[in-house]
């Protein structure tokens, strides 16, 4: 009934893009949509997050061109400020984006085509590195693309069914979110939390693999340690809200930052072996990269990238896991960095 209903009704897109302090990446992001092709009409709904450094100036040289609504109001993260957009859009069904993210020119004409398609109430599609795009920012995303890496969850063509969109680049309808209530207070991991209880309410989520966008990540070395340390960090709270949707895979950086100290360690007993099974990997994650990037400069660089995330990720899973197992506190309680109020 849900889809019928709604594949009678005119799609109208409004897109829903938080901004905290990045007036910069307001500006090439509504770049990228006055570049848009094709005529679809759509809504941009801007919300500032508590932000110190207002976009309203950048947005105001953009009005005349794009039909944009602002608001801002005080910080209380991303999940919430979409919730917000949300509420305030005008069309039936939301586009999500990530204020570093630059559309490519056909963006929208993939999403209206696979909507057409086959309809779904919440879609994911696939980020990738731009060519201006510096050496640290391509070897970072290689490292968070590759099936050798994240083994394709983040847009593969092997998890283009039953995927958990990440919400840099994520559809919804508006009757998904009213359902669902949108997001929760949890950051990171608001957006898997969110499909999964998506799942649970019988709503279809899909990737779209050629709606991708171009997800700039302005984030150095230690900033990228302590994104993936969160993702690690956020997992086992998502398993224990939701058991069914725990995978041994969400194990394997723990296995690797494990199994890199048994293979130090191994050394002072002259024991080889372990270090070979490491050292091929690494070739083979160098050797992706060069294939991949045409540059042997990120090809170094996506090694570090790797041992970055998986040691990042590996290490605050654990530690989770193990807070989680031996404290009858809430994960409210005993990781409130993870979690934002309300307003």
């Amino acid at each position: 009934m849900r889809l019928t209903y709604i594949c009678e009704m005119q799609l109208l897109f409004s897109f829903i893009i938080p901004v905290y302090n990045r007036p910069d990446e307001t500006q090439e992001l509504l770049e990228s949509f006055r570049a848009l092709n094709g005529s679809i009409d759509f809504e941009i709904v801007i919300i500032e997050d508590g932000s110190t450094i207002s976009s309203k100036q950048i947005i105001k040289q953009f009005e005349e061109q794009l039909n944009i609504s602002y608001y801002q109001k005080p910080n209380s993260g991303p999940g919430d400020s979409r919730n917000y957009g949300m509420l305030k859009a005008k069309g039936n069904y939301f586009i999500i984006l990530d204020s570093d993210c630059i559309l490519p020119k056909n963006y929208l004409i993939e999403v209206e085509k696979a909507l057409d398609l086959e309809y779904v109430d919440c879609f994911g599609g696939p980020d990738a590195a731009h060519h201006s795009f510096s050496n640290l920012q391509k070897a970072i995303n290689f490292s968070m693309t590759s099936f050798i890496t994240t083994g394709g969850i983040r847009g593969k063509a092997n998890s283009i069914n039953s995927f958990e969109p990440r919400s840099f680049n994520m559809g919804l309808s508006k009757p998904a979110f009213i359902a669902t209530n949108g997001f929760g207070q949890i950051h990171p991991g608001e957006d898997p939390d969110l499909s999964i209880r998506l799942t649970k309410q019988g709503f279809k989520t899909k990737l779209l693999p050629k709606a991708f966008v171009y997800h700039k990540r302005r984030i150095s070395w230690s900033k990228f340690y302590t994104q993936v340390y969160k993702f690690g960090s956020v997992r086992p709270i998502l398993n224990s809200w939701h058991p069914t949707t725990s995978k041994i895979t969400y194990w394997l950086p723990t296995g690797f930052l494990i199994f890199l100290i048994v293979s130090l360690v191994s050394l002072e007993f002259q024991f080889y072996l372990p270090l070979g099974f490491l050292g091929f990997y690494y070739i083979l994650v160098f050797v992706t990269a060069f294939i991949n990037t045409k540059h042997l400069g990120i090809a170094f660089q996506a090694l570090f990238a790797v041992n970055i995330q998986f040691m990042g990720y590996g290490y605050g899973f654990i530690k989770s896991t193990l807070k989680l197992l031996f404290s009858n506190k809430t994960a409210q309680e005993l990781f409130p960095n993870l979690f934002f109020k309300t307003l």
